[in-house]
């Protein structure tokens, strides 16, 4: 090989390296706009074997994203379904700024699907950065019974928070501050596990369910489904009582799933005397989760990152005098 050869071809050797990576940083780039930016401390099963009721296997978890879906806020977002495994993955903040609290997260989808990362990993990193332990719900989807289609969620959900607050001491939790947050689907569940928090919705299986499912607080982000067929009036078996635990609602009056849910709500929690903060926006639709949409329903965490400093719940003295 003479030396204009061998030159030539170290040349185009460079080439092909920077080629290759400028691939793998576009590919990375993708990657980091639709995946989380950090991952678990801790992803736990929430029950010792199958789960209650459970008697037909399905296919593989699934990811069902198409890459021509529109996604949320310029991104793409995660659309996992086939679970039959639940499992809490647990984000942890850093600890300077760990208060002790935290939040059991229930993605939205519509009991179909869960959207995974902004309704779910993005929600536990924000909420890492005002010292809250996230803990991502991947509760069964889709739907196992054709009525009651809140039923395995709920009961995922219940589970979650009798687990957590039974690991509380190893976790560094104080379990007199655990509270619940969904989105959607996920957020009727949240409401539920939290109005529901005296009627466990499956048979105890272990000494886990002899500790306490009573969320201390839920944060229900467009929650769906709590009225009937879409007209002012709440379901027949919601009842809310002066023991339900406190509240913080948030959603837009253009939301195609009506802002009924959420004033309805907040209406009986007043009536029975239990705390509540309702924020309705003009615009913003449905599903923005944590994604910045252009509204200024997008400031919705801030908000609620007021709530929970101000009912005490990012302070180690309220666990201390509850």
């Amino acid at each position: 090989m003479t030396k204009d050869e061998r030159r030539r071809t170290k040349k185009e050797g460079q080439w092909r390296t920077g080629a290759i990576l400028v691939v793998v940083t576009l590919v990375s780039a993708w990657l980091a706009g639709s995946s989380p930016a950090s991952e678990p401390a801790e992803i736990v099963n929430l029950w010792p074997g199958r789960p209650p009721g459970e008697t037909k296997e399905l296919p593989p978890e699934q990811n069902t994203a198409k890459p021509d879906d529109k996604g949320v806020g310029g991104r793409p977002i995660i659309k996992l379904t086939n679970v039959s495994t639940p499992t809490l993955s647990v984000y942890r903040p850093a600890k300077d700024k760990d208060t002790g609290a935290a939040i059991i997260i229930c993605p939205g989808g519509g009991h179909h699907i869960l959207a995974f990362d902004h309704e779910g990993t993005e929600v536990a990193e924000w909420l890492n950065t005002i010292g809250v332990t996230g803990m991502v719900l991947k509760y069964r989807v889709p739907a196992r019974h054709p009525e009651n289609r809140w039923e395995a969620a709920v009961q995922d959900a219940q589970r979650a928070v009798s687990l957590v607050r039974s690991k509380a001491a190893a976790w560094g939790i104080d379990p007199k501050r655990i509270g619940i947050l969904g989105f959607s689907a996920g957020g009727e569940t949240a409401g539920l596990a939290t109005i529901w928090h005296d009627q466990r919705k499956y048979t105890a299986v272990d000494d886990v369910d002899q500790v306490s499912s009573r969320p201390d607080f839920a944060v229900l982000v467009y929650p769906a489904y709590f009225d009937v067929k879409k007209q002012p009036q709440l379901r027949d078996d919601i009842a809310i009582t002066k023991d339900t635990p406190p509240m913080f609602l948030v959603h837009a009056c253009d939301d195609p799933i009506p802002v009924y849910n959420s004033l309805l709500l907040a209406t009986e929690l007043k009536k029975a005397g239990v705390s509540v903060e309702l924020h309705v926006f003009a615009t913003g639709g449905h599903g923005y989760g944590m994604r910045n949409t252009g509204h200024p329903v997008n400031s919705w965490p801030q908000r609620c990152g007021e709530w929970l400093r101000h009912q005490g719940w990012l302070s180690a003295e309220r666990g201390q005098a509850k």
